[in-house]
């Protein structure tokens, strides 16, 4: 009897937390969406580039590595650099709504 209630326990334990990985997983799904819809550096683009056409970033990180990776953070997402050119962009945490809180 015991170990029964201890397997329903559990087992109830373990789907509730399911939930709460599926909801995660819609947001980054979501945040993904968004993103390709976004105005953001994409791959590749030079640091003038980066300037000319998006403003001047409220904060530049110093490098840090070898290659020097920078960061040049904006409103809404941070663009990391190698050398002169975009890595890759990044939306900062909050900037996607869960539509479906759960």
């Amino acid at each position: 009897m015991t170990r029964i209630v201890l397997a329903l326990g559990l087992a109830i334990l373990t789907g509730f937390s399911g939930f709460g990985v599926l909801s995660a997983d819609v947001l980054l799904i979501e945040e993904v969406r968004q993103a390709s819809t976004m105005d953001v550096p994409p791959n590749g683009m030079s640091t003038a580039d980066v300037r000319a056409r998006f403003g001047e970033p409220e904060t530049v990180h110093a490098a840090v590595g070898d290659p020097p990776i920078t960061r040049w953070d904006y409103g809404q997402w941070s663009v990391y650099f190698e050398y002169d050119l975009v890595l890759f962009t990044v939306l900062h945490k909050g900037v996607v709504k869960d539509k479906n809180p759960g």
